[in-house]
């Protein structure tokens, strides 16, 4: 028999009902909470780095930054390439303090902006020796509007596939010189949920703009697995991985109201930024990967990808139609 609450205790199990639902709910959340707690990555190595260089982008926030601080600790010099100078001069100003590391520098770099680009590149070929490590962490992700780069290419895809693409191929003779040498590339899970259309690869006006964000990352897996194939044998590895779903600035773009669930999502699930940069850290201090290369990590272990993501004719002719453009030139060094 249903009840229909005409008895006055009706009311007070409904209540015990309710409390007794969102009861479970909220254990329900904290244990899965708690599950993602321990069963992140963490690199636990206490491999020293005095005497490396290591370049990082996008080190003025989120796993960059924390990425940034721990080599530091470990002796690294850090060059911190950045698009706003501003917080990345303040952010260094920090590690410095925080590290007793003051070989931490910082220059401007807009990974949207070739000519940004080849002027960090050249200034970096001016300036080091060596080149030890070379992470590629900057990246950029918008909602629903897109935007294009000051080179007529949608920008997103600009600034997370073509500007790695081209500072690897600028920088990639003082790499080869700085062997054994590591580059490490973040990409991301969020790739199975797109896929890398060889006949648009400069996709202004999708909508909505986050797809492309999908795509970028996809893009990132096929450039570290076909450069990881053409330097075998040259003591330059090249892996690749997820941090994790961050809790980290790349979110802002979402608009109001969607930003309000968003914010609850990331704040209550995500990693928060230092555990996100665990696998790059291990990727390139850890001697468990000094001779690994062309492997997908995600918590500081080996990760299988979808059948997709492991076609090398794809990842081939993605390549050659991004030689094509990011306008490199025979003077340009090749890989």
């Amino acid at each position: 028999m249903v009840s229909l609450g005409l008895f006055p205790g009706d009311h007070y199990l409904n209540d015990i009902t309710i409390i007794a639902v969102i009861s479970a709910i909220v254990a329900t959340l904290f244990s899965f909470r708690f599950y993602l707690r321990i069963t992140s990555g963490r690199c636990f190595n206490e491999i020293k780095m005095e005497g490396k260089t290591v370049i990082i982008t996008g080190a003025n926030s989120g796993i960059g930054k924390e990425t940034a601080r721990d080599l530091a600790k470990r002796g690294a010099k850090i060059i911190m390439a950045c698009r706003n100078l501003e917080t990345a001069n303040a952010v260094r100003d920090e590690i410095i303090k925080e590290s007793g590391n003051d070989n931490v520098v910082v220059r401007k770099l807009d990974l949207g902006s070739q000519k940004s680009i080849r002027e960090f590149a050249a200034e970096i070929l001016r300036n080091e020796q060596k080149i030890d490590v070379l992470i590629h962490n900057a990246g950029m992700a918008l909602a629903f509007r897109g935007q294009t780069s000051e080179d007529g290419i949608e920008l997103t895809m600009a600034t997370n596939h073509y500007g790695p693409f081209l500072l690897t191929h600028l920088l990639i003779s003082l790499i080869r010189k700085s062997a054994p040498a590591r580059i490490v590339i973040v990409a991301s899970e969020l790739y199975r949920l797109a896929s890398v259309n060889l006949d648009k690869l400069n996709p202004i006006g999708t909508f909505p703009a986050a797809y492309l964000y999908y795509v970028s990352k996809f893009a990132n897996i096929y450039f570290a697995r076909e450069l990881a194939k053409r330097l075998e044998n040259t003591g330059i590895t090249v892996n690749f991985l997820h941090p994790g779903m961050i809790d980290s600035g790349i979110w802002r773009n979402v608009p109001f109201p969607l930003n309000l669930p968003m914010m609850a999502i990331t704040k209550g699930f995500f990693k928060k930024p230092k555990a996100g940069a665990q696998t790059i850290i291990y990727l390139a201090t850890s001697d468990e990967v000094v001779n690994v290369t062309g492997k997908y990590f995600m918590d500081c272990k080996e990760a299988t990808l979808s059948a997709t993501a492991m076609d090398e004719e794809k990842a081939k002719n993605l390549w050659e139609e991004s030689v094509k453009i990011v306008k490199l030139t025979p003077d340009d060094p090749k890989i």
